[in-house]
């Protein structure tokens, strides 16, 4: 992208937030999601001189700073009073990309944002990483500081997991 060029920069904050504020929602819920976004664009440009790679390194590059972003949330938050609201009530994401796999097909981008909120966390963001995002397991890894093959796992238990949520409530 060149220096000040708005198009570009357009072109790749729409390829790049959607999914990616879908990922945040999961991890800091919804209502605090923007925020975190706002402030991982505002230190990938920051740092943006410090990034070399192609666009999908761009991507994990952006995804790793939010989820750095997201978990300094939450430790932020879990010194003051937190929200009563549950994961349901907050998850409210219009998705007009189609989510991948048998499992989360089967069910709205709401309703499959809720279950994927509800496994435990290291199952949640692999799913959303390989699934949503479309991370492969090595950039998955990168960005949770995982080996592929723990992505691979955890991703599998979860959508397991899911199956079977699923099917007790079709």
């Amino acid at each position: 992208m060149l220096a000040g060029d708005e198009r570009a920069f357009r072109t790749v904050y729409r390829a790049v937030q959607p999914p990616l504020l879908r990922y945040l929602s999961v991890l800091v819920g919804r209502g605090e999601a923007e925020d975190v976004a706002s402030e991982t664009w505002a230190q990938a440009f920051r740092d943006l001189d410090r990034f070399t790679g192609d666009a999908d390194g761009f991507r994990g590059w952006v995804t790793t700073i939010g989820r750095n972003r997201a978990l300094d949330h939450l430790r932020h938050n879990r010194r003051r009073p937190t929200d009563e609201r549950t994961v349901e009530e907050m998850v409210d994401l219009l998705d007009d990309a189609d989510v991948e796999g048998d499992t989360l097909g089967r069910v709205d981008s709401q309703a499959a944002l809720a279950l994927v909120s509800s496994l435990p966390p290291d199952q949640a963001e692999a799913i959303m990483l390989r699934t949503v995002l479309g991370f492969d397991a090595v950039t998955a890894g990168e960005i949770l500081g995982k080996s592929p093959g723990a992505v691979r796992a955890a991703s599998f238990r979860g959508l397991r997991q899911l199956a079977k949520k699923i099917d007790r409530h079709p």
